[in-house]
């Protein structure tokens, strides 16, 4: 919503309190009659739209911090599990590559040509 209509009926409401105002110290009572009765409705109007834009403002604020705070914790929670994955793989990857290192196997497992034939 533009905030257009709450500038001019709050420009127009002090416009014509004052203007008011005036006429009541001139001695100029045509004009302090009519605007002094143009006046409630103006301070009405604009006390009403002070109050739809502060609704409209609170329902903006806890709207967004509804809405973003899941979306911010799963970002984070997507960023820390591809984290930790990182370093799953780097230990996995480090752990490999000290098994694939030459280690002198046990002599169970060995198959040598000399056993294979006596068997």
């Amino acid at each position: 919503m533009s905030h257009r209509p709450l500038a001019i009926v709050s420009g127009l409401t002090i416009g014509d309190y004052l203007l008011w105002n005036w006429s009541l110290n001139g001695s100029h009572d045509v004009l302090a009659l009519v605007s002094g009765l143009s006046l409630p409705p103006l301070a009405a109007a604009l006390v009403w739209l002070i109050a739809l834009t502060a609704a409209r403002l609170l329902g903006r604020a806890t709207g967004r911090a509804a809405v973003r705070v899941p979306a911010r914790r799963a970002v984070r929670q997507s960023r820390s599990i591809a984290r930790s994955r990182r370093e799953l793989r780097r230990k996995t990857s480090s752990v490999q590559a000290s098994t694939a290192s030459p280690v002198p196997s046990s002599p169970s497992r060995q198959s040598s040509p000399s056993r294979k034939l006596a068997a």
